[in-house]
């Protein structure tokens, strides 16, 4: 089976309203670990820690640093999953899967769809990574989960792209579609409601449970190539709820990547 690497990326320059989420990585991790849970997946299977790479968490200085540090870890013929971190860091990331699946579908699941040509300035903040994505051609199909705040701009990009957008006032599960290109999964946190998941930056009330989303992930079928957890902030967190409802989500994407 092939190997999955796990790297953290300690980035968030990309914020545009609080900071925070370049601390987390190891906050998923400890969680992952902890011994008040097992590592079983809900399918019953532990997770085999021995096709697990942990690479640690990277401190990042230069953005495309992130797309040199993925790069180096596919050429090891593994999958990637990588724990952010804000959202910008999945552009970079893409744009190094891109050299290994030029045919690559992406599944978001967020409150944002983070297609702003540019926000505050900065066309690489964490509220635009999927519009370069999408205009450097960079995924063939991209699906959106969760979403409860398109405004214009973005409804006009979402079309622009062809993006296929489920947004949560009128959200059925079972309309996802099937994914028949190697999948990438985009996992922001703040998809999740604040009730379950209030370690984020950017509280949206109105948002999907997290059995929601771990139905989503379950019933995925499809080859997971790589994925990110994102947007976690621990100066929000209860408890360290969050990093808990991470760490579950975590087991449940290791588990579907490992299927094949």
């Amino acid at each position: 089976m092939t190997k999955i690497i796990i790297q953290g990326m300690r980035y968030d320059e990309g914020s545009s309203f609080q900071q925070g989420p370049g601390l987390a990585p190891p906050l998923i991790r400890e969680a992952f670990y902890c011994k008040s849970a097992n590592l079983a997946a809900e399918n019953g299977r532990p997770i085999d820690t021995n096709l697990l790479n942990d690479k640690g968490d990277f401190e990042i200085s230069d953005y495309f640093e992130i797309e040199r540090t993925t790069l180096k870890h596919l050429e090891q013929d593994a999958k990637v999953l990588t724990l952010g971190g804000d959202h910008s860091i999945t552009f970079p990331i893409i744009k190094a899967y891109h050299t290994k699946y030029p045919k690559l579908d992406i599944l978001q699941i967020d409150a944002h769809s983070d297609l702003y040509d540019e926000f505050e300035g900065d066309r690489y903040s964490h509220a635009c990574p999927f519009a370069r994505i999408m205009e450097n051609g960079y995924a063939a199909r991209l699906v959106q989960v969760g979403i409860r705040t398109l405004n214009p701009h973005q409804a006009d990009q979402a079309e622009r792209f062809k993006v296929e957008v489920h947004q949560m006032k009128d959200l059925d599960l079972n309309s996802i579609p099937k994914f028949e290109n190697p999948l990438y999964l985009s996992l922001d946190l703040d998809g999740i409601d604040p009730s379950y998941a209030p370690g984020v930056s950017h509280h949206e009330p109105g948002g999907l449970s997290s059995r929601q989303v771990i139905e989503i992930i379950q019933n995925i079928d499809a080859d997971i190539v790589g994925a990110d957890i994102v947007e976690y902030n621990p100066n929000r967190d209860f408890q360290k709820m969050t990093a808990y409802v991470a760490a579950k989500m975590m087991k449940e994407i290791l588990a579907k990547m490992m299927r094949k």
